[in-house]
């Protein structure tokens, strides 16, 4: 592809939602998602970029998004600038299919679809699988162990002591539902 064969192949996908902010540099606008598609000065590159999510939202979950750009991104990346969680993608323009190009945009929005949501569940995974894994080398139980969690919420060592009867079944029942599907794994 050219700059000019970009120009075009964004204009014919997204007609009226894309601005021209210069001769290097793209906007697309929806409800859903901003996209910025930026040339490099020489029209060598061209990047795509999402934001995602503010980066202290994100932060938290930053291991579980580096094990996604080594295993999930393919070739669109997660990446922390100006205060946001990025979905990033860049390639040699003179090497650039149509097809790659609307592969690359189409992850990249899907990546802003999913948004942090997908991290928060790897990490809470992890986190479960930490507490099956101690319990099971205290020799406990997945009763007791949900006993022990039972009692940490009682304490107000977990959850909020002045969640409702209702939101402490409620969280109860996630956890059990969570060590059942992992207490095999461990």
């Amino acid at each position: 592809m050219t700059p000019e064969d970009i120009q075009a192949f964004l204009t014919n996908r997204f007609g009226t939602n894309l601005k021209i902010v210069d001769g290097d540099s793209y906007q697309v606008e929806t409800p859903e998602y901003r996209l910025l598609i930026i040339l490099s000065a020489q029209q060598s590159w061209v990047r795509t970029l999402i934001p995602i999510a503010p980066a202290a939202d994100a932060i938290t979950f930053i291991e579980e998004f580096l094990a996604a750009n080594f295993d999930d991104t393919l070739e669109t990346r997660y990446a922390l600038q100006q205060g946001a969680l990025w979905a990033v993608w860049q390639h040699s323009v003179a090497g650039l299919t149509s097809e790659d190009f609307s592969t690359a945009i189409d992850r990249s929005i899907e990546l802003k679809r999913v948004g942090i949501d997908r991290a928060f569940q790897d990490f809470a995974t992890k986190q479960v699988k930490a507490i099956v894994s101690i319990a099971k080398q205290r020799g406990d139980t997945l009763e007791q162990t949900m006993q022990t969690l039972d009692r940490f919420y009682a304490e107000g060592v977990m959850g909020d002591l002045g969640a409702t009867e209702d939101i402490r079944k409620e969280m109860m029942t996630a956890w059990q539902q969570q060590l059942e599907r992992l207490w095999n794994q461990e």
